[in-house]
C-alpha cells in the first residue's frame, strides 16, 4: 500500500465542475523562474476534484520525476511556467486539459477534472 495513493489530499475541498484551469501558489519558490517548454525536475501529487482521492504521488515511487513540459497533459504545459524553483502550485484542471475522455489508468475516470500539487525542485 503506498503512502499517498488512496489518500485525501491535504488542505483540497472537492469541486464538482472545473471550467478552466486555475493556478494556486501555495508557496513561491526563491530560485530560477520555470521559462515555457523547458525539462524540470518536481514532485508531484495528483488528485480526482470531485473527491479529492489522490491517484498517484512522486512521493510513493521515492524520488522526483523530470519531464519536458511540451511532453505533459496541457494543464501542466499552462500552469507550470513562471514557477520559481523551490515553490509549491497547485493546478486545478479542468478534465479537457488533463486526459479527456483518455483515461490513462484504472484509477482515473474519463473526463475527470484533476488536481496537482507540484514542488518544482530543478530545471533541466
Amino acid at each position: 500500500m503506498s503512502k499517498y495513493e488512496g489518500t485525501n489530499l491535504t488542505n483540497f475541498t472537492p469541486i464538482d465542475t472545473v471550467g478552466e484551469l486555475q493556478i494556486i501558489e501555495l508557496e513561491e519558490g526563491t530560485g530560477a523562474i520555470v521559462p515555457e517548454g523547458a525539462t524540470v525536475t518536481a514532485h508531484y501529487t495528483g488528485a480526482l476534484c470531485k473527491n479529492g482521492i489522490i491517484f498517484q504521488s512522486s512521493h510513493d515511487f521515492g524520488e522526483a520525476i523530470s519531464f519536458p513540459l511540451n511532453g505533459v497533459i496541457e494543464g501542466w504545459t499552462k500552469g507550470v511556467p513562471g514557477m520559481k524553483v523551490g515553490g509549491w502550485r497547485r493546478l486545478i484542471i479542468p478534465a479537457a486539459m488533463a486526459y479527456g475522455d483518455q483515461s490513462p489508468a484504472p484509477n482515473i475516470p474519463a473526463n475527470s477534472d484533476l488536481v496537482f500539487d507540484i514542488e518544482i525542485l530543478g530545471i533541466n
